[in-house]
């Protein structure tokens, strides 16, 4: 029942872009990130979402919440799974198992300042664990490719959008 259900929400949007391309294309509503103390922010959505945020003691925070990049890895591998389990819906494949990791390898010097480089994340490796009664391996590991190939968080990582920074002054 739930599949028939993502299926068809699927097929109708799919339907109505390609009628209607523009359509597609949106603004996201902005999103907040607030200091709360230290290096704790609360990130709150326009429909009332919120996401806690802190960094570990070894550098200055709490460790009371997730940290920005954890969040980061954490929205690459629940989105791949979501469009996975998506494209698998479409396709009529009934999952048993979807798992997805996400690890990733980063110099903490240059968030420190210690390194002229960029504090970005070194390397990020997915890795899908997928399983259906009756498909066949072949056709899970498409399912799979698919959705990598597809998810906006592992798109908008693989070729970056330019990120313009304003700077309000308040006092």
């Amino acid at each position: 029942m739930e599949q028939a259900r993502i299926r068809e929400s699927l097929e109708r949007a799919s339907d109505t872009l390609a009628k209607n391309p523009t359509k597609a294309r949106s603004t996201a509503a902005p999103l907040t990130a607030s200091l709360i103390d230290g290096l704790r922010f609360e990130v709150k959505g326009p429909g009332g979402e919120t996401v806690r945020t802190d960094v570990p003691q070894t550098v200055g925070g709490e460790g009371s919440a997730p940290n920005p990049v954890w969040l980061m890895r954490a929205s690459l591998a629940a989105c791949t799974a979501t469009v996975i389990a998506m494209r698998a819906a479409r396709l009529g494949v009934r999952l048993t198992l979807l798992e997805v990791d996400a690890e990733s390898d980063i110099d903490n010097r240059r968030l420190l300042g210690l390194d002229d480089a960029a504090a970005s994340v070194l390397a990020l490796r997915l890795r899908v664990r997928i399983g259906a009664h009756g498909a066949s391996d072949d056709a899970l590991r498409e399912i799979a490719a698919w959705g990598d190939a597809h998810s906006p968080v592992a798109c908008t990582m693989r070729m970056p959008p330019a990120i313009s920074t304003e700077v309000e002054i308040l006092r």
